[in-house]
């Protein structure tokens, strides 16, 4: 399938869940993170929820992260195509955009060559570890700041497609993916 018409099935697909399913489907999907190969690094970046688009919880993939004392790095849009990243600690202070995402304010800012493991959210994701969010590129442009060795992995309510026909060369796979029935691992090159 094209990537425009996964956004689209995909889209409507989330839109159809309850907020009880997504609740357990959250603590599903953070249940699997604690059986990944990861914990001997440090530094964690994930995304915060855009609850109206139905975004996965990640609240308790953060709460494992902490209670492991690891260092949590989340990101901030600062234009139409860049992040910024900060380490949340307890004086982080959020706000939410006009497009629904919760940000920090300020803090410490984090440079993506220091990070270990990426969370990263999407719509749909393919057998190979492709994966498409919803088209504006921000995590293909963050990832190419990232040392090669970085851990991506995609968190999904859905399983996988078993292709994304119109992937380009800029698009950056995967290492995982988790969804609330498995964990899908990938061989990147």
């Amino acid at each position: 399938m094209l990537k425009k018409d996964l956004r689209l099935k995909y889209s409507r697909l989330r839109s159809s869940i309850t907020p009880t399913l997504l609740t357990q489907q959250s603590i599903a999907i953070a249940n699997s993170v604690l059986q990944l190969p990861i914990w001997e690094n440090q530094y964690f970046h994930i995304f915060l929820p855009i609850e109206k688009k139905l975004e996965i919880d990640t609240e308790g993939i953060i709460s494992i992260l902490l209670g492991f004392d690891k260092n949590v790095i989340v990101p901030k849009v600062i234009s139409t195509t860049e992040l910024e990243h900060y380490l949340l600690t307890d004086n982080t202070k959020f706000t939410t955009t006009t497009l629904d995402i919760p940000e920090p304010i300020d803090g410490i800012t984090i440079h993506p060559e220091k990070l270990d493991v990426i969370f990263i959210p999407l719509l749909a994701f393919d057998k190979i570890g492709n994966r498409i969010g919803y088209g504006k590129g921000y995590y293909d442009r963050f990832l190419n700041q990232c040392r090669s060795d970085v851990i991506k992995i995609g968190l999904s309510l859905f399983e996988a497609e078993n292709e994304i026909d119109d992937i380009s060369t800029t698009d950056i796979p995967l290492n995982y993916c988790i969804t609330p029935i498995k964990t899908y691992s990938f061989q990147t090159p």
